[in-house]
């Protein structure tokens, strides 16, 4: 496929430019290792010299210490876009699998989801071959778990009608968009950048400064500190024969070492991060530099301007309190300056200034790190549509072309022409076993949450209004909770109906806000767990139920009869899926096209299925 194409092109010249700068830190090394030995020779030289031979290796030996200095600052630069090029060809690489679907490349993303969740279990939500692994494009924590809460939960009609227009203007954006990612995957690499770390920098930021709000003890140290520097210069000077400074230096350290632990708390909250500072400067400097039209990225783009400067800022704060992992020099310094109360000080300030807006510039990242995501998945599939939303009138129906489903490969992907709706109705699905049913209805739901969440859709065209999702397809029993399969197939079907009827309580993170949403129910061979008359007694009440709520929905059954009652016949829409057998040399073979058909299913395949496997299908003596 040419977007793959482009990825792996994308991954082979990011690779080169990665061995190119390899090549030049290599040889930098070798200078700067050059540069320090000839500097410590001709230092070491100069002190066992006579002048004026002394004054020339002194010369040389500040020379060779300058560009020592000069050569680590470009070796460091070097060393920046080196990492950028490697994350950059790692980008496109698992981009390249994104697009064939190898999900066996991604680790599982998302969290843990409640099996009360309405549909995220059964729909792929979180996992590795999942929504969400599908429409990662985030580096950051805060960008994971936005398009997490986006796919769990439908936005409303305003809010998907302002993600549809920021996807459509970042699709085109690659990059962007892999600047973007590579600058948030940086900022994490070799720091401690987990969710946990970054919400305790941002429970600090947000809090009260400690130094600050004790004006006397900041003069105190000022005071002592400029003191003791004072008195130490003066007697380097020759102004005073008696070593002086050692009297501030005594209250000093004393003072030092009473408050020491609250010190080294402050900065393990300012700075647990390591070097993030430094790279999510450089992160949100993407962001600000790149000018907007959609109303939704230029908000964005507001909420996280002098996010950049404020980083940079910290980050030189936290190189100036890295001194303390220096003993030999960090001990001195206190002793006579009291250091770290200087470098806290400036911390505080910057916590008061712009400590209240830090969370909300990683808010903002996130959220354009999950449009990102869907901007990526038009980007690789132009022939996606972006939905529209319907208005929710008595007729509503979910109307889409050519529909299919996003997790599996284009290349073995079968798609058909769907409609589910209006009120009154079901799309009764029928047929043999492995011939699709399933998957049609993971292919409605997953379309239907990802058109909710401002993403573009697998389909040619797709219209549909405001829907609750309500799923019922991987219903597990509990041995430990002593809930047979029976028993939990019953428990979901009444949180099904509790919705459709809109009485469930207590309402939940994942409904919408205001008024509530058509239900779409999507029932996969419900209640298996029991004998065929009573399973078809209770289906068609069920049914019956969910018609009269209102709700819209698709059921798939191998039961041919289960919509002969006449309150469903005429409800039922059927349609089916086939097989085809064929004999060979290897003996009996089946395909599957998987193209939905009008009607009800006219085969059925467990007898075949057991004789290909090689199990005797023939009825056993009496």
């Amino acid at each position: 496929m040419a977007v793959e194409a482009l990825y792996e092109a994308r991954e082979a010249s990011f690779r080169r430019q990665a061995g190119a700068e390899q090549r030049r830190s290599l040889a930098l090394s070798r200078a700067r290792l050059a540069a320090f030995v000839g500097g410590a020779v001709a230092l070491v030289a100069a002190l066992n010299s006579g002048d004026p031979l002394r004054t020339t290796l002194f010369i040389a030996a500040a020379s060779l210490a300058a560009a020592f200095a000069g050569l680590v600052a470009v070796h460091n630069r070097i060393e920046d876009r080196l990492q950028r090029e490697e994350v950059l060809a790692s980008i496109n690489r698992r981009q390249a699998a994104r697009v064939r679907r190898v999900w066996t490349d991604f680790p599982p993303a998302g969290g843990p989801v409640s099996d009360a969740h309405p549909y995220a279990q059964d729909l792929d939500v979180a996992g590795r071959a999942s929504l969400i692994n599908l429409c990662l494009a985030a580096g950051t924590p805060q960008g994971v778990r936005t398009l997490e809460a986006w796919l769990l939960a439908p936005a409303e009609p305003a809010a998907i009608l302002d993600r549809q227009q920021a996807v459509a203007e970042l699709a085109p954006l690659l990059d962007f968009r892999q600047e973007l990612l590579a600058r948030a995957t940086l900022a994490r690499r070799g720091a401690a950048a987990d969710a946990a770390t970054l919400e305790r920098f941002f429970a600090w930021s947000e809090g009260r400064p400690w130094l600050i709000s004790r004006p006397w003890l900041a003069w105190l140290t000022r005071l002592l500190g400029a003191i003791a520097t004072g008195l130490a210069l003066a007697h380097a000077a020759g102004l005073t024969s008696e070593p002086l400074w050692l009297l501030p230096v005594i209250p000093n350290v004393v003072l030092w070492f009473v408050l020491a632990r609250r010190i080294e708390r402050t900065f393990d909250h300012a700075f647990a991060r390591n070097a993030a500072p430094g790279q999510e400067a450089v992160m949100f400097e993407v962001v600000c530099r790149r000018e907007f039209t959609s109303p939704l990225l230029r908000a964005l783009r507001a909420r996280t301007l002098g996010a950049d400067t404020a980083m940079r800022r910290l980050q030189r704060l936290m190189e100036l309190a890295d001194i303390r992992l220096t003993t030999l020099v960090h001990f001195p310094l206190n002793a006579l300056t009291l250091w770290d109360f200087h470098v806290l000080f400036a911390v505080e300030r910057w916590q008061a200034t712009a400590g209240s807006r830090v969370r909300d510039w990683f808010d903002a990242i996130g959220e354009l790190e999950a449009l990102s995501g869907f901007a990526g998945l038009r980007h690789d599939n132009p022939a996606w549509a972006m939905p529209e939303l319907a208005d929710l009138g008595a007729d509503a129906l979910l109307d889409a072309r050519a529909l299919g489903h996003p997790l599996i490969d284009e290349r073995v992907r079968v798609a058909n022409d769907v409609r589910v709706g209006p009120p009154g109705t079901f799309l009764f699905v029928t047929g043999s076993n492995m011939s699709g049913k399933s998957t049609l209805l993971r292919a409605i739901g997953v379309n239907v949450v990802l058109a909710q969440a401002g993403a573009p859709v697998c389909a040619a065209a797709m219209r549909l209004p405001r829907l609750a999702v309500q799923t019922s397809m991987r219903v597990q029993d509990s041995l430990e909770e002593g809930v047979s399969y029976f028993m939990a197939a019953l428990k979901r079907l009444k949180m099904i109906l509790a919705e459709a009827r809109g009485d469930a309580a207590p309402r939940a993170p994942w409904k919408m806000q205001t008024d509530a949403p058509r239900v779409l129910y999507l029932l996969d061979e419900i209640l298996q767990g029991t004998n065929t008359a009573e399973r078809q007694i209770a289906v068609r009440t069920i049914l019956v139920q969910l018609l009269t709520s209102g709700a819209i929905g698709a059921v798939t059954s191998h039961d041919l009869s289960l919509a002969d009652a006449d309150d469903l016949r005429r409800a039922a829409v059927p349609v089916h899926f086939t097989e085809h057998f064929h004999e060979g040399p290897d003996g009996m073979s089946m395909q599957f096209d998987y193209t939905l058909r009008p009607g009800v299913a006219t085969s059925r395949n467990a007898l075949k299925l057991m004789k290909m496997v090689g199990i005797d299908a023939a009825p056993a003596d009496s």
